[in-house]
């Protein structure tokens, strides 16, 4: 007696109705799971050009404070750090740009008027008015912005990068 290789109705209709769940539930699923890791897999630019304002709100030959805020998303987390720094104009081209952060332990330098020299309360470390170290513990000078004008406005690159003395 020869077998038969016949499916029965219902078996076939569960076939049918499995395979076609499956690409149902793929089709609807695949954009639910690239949605939900989206935001993990983002990358944003650390990099930017910061407005300062106009060049002329900067006098010359003292250094003047600035400070600004980047919100930074990671994943589905969002925070917001402030950043600062100082503008010593020296002329309209010759501008210096320095982060507030002492290199030692981060730490917020202040601009001494009558020292003439950024003074950081953490440790008494001591900058010249470039960044400069003139003593204490920090291994090197205050870190730099880049700097741009544009329009007449200036312009700061953040991050800020290492100065190396010298």
């Amino acid at each position: 007696m020869a077998s038969s290789n016949r499916i029965s109705r219902r078996d076939f209709v569960k076939v049918v109705t499995a395979a076609l769940s499956t690409i149902m539930g793929a089709a609807m699923g695949i954009p639910v799971i690239g949605y939900l890791i989206d935001p993990a897999l983002k990358v944003q630019s650390s990099e930017a050009w910061i407005p300062l304002g106009p060049l002329e709100s900067f006098p010359k030959g003292s250094p003047k404070a600035f400070s600004f805020t980047r919100s930074n998303v990671n994943g589905w987390e969002k925070t917001v750090n402030s950043y600062g720094g100082f503008i010593l104009k020296k002329s309209d081209s010759d501008i210096v740009a320095l982060s507030n952060r002492c290199t030692h332990l981060s730490c917020s330098v202040n601009w001494d008027e009558g020292r003439e020299e950024y003074v950081c309360p953490c440790h008494d470390a001591q900058f010249g008015p470039e960044g400069e170290v003139n003593a204490g513990p920090p291994p090197h000078a205050l870190d730099r912005f880049e700097t741009k004008i544009e329009e007449g406005n200036l312009f700061v690159l953040f991050p800020a990068i290492p100065h190396k003395e010298g």
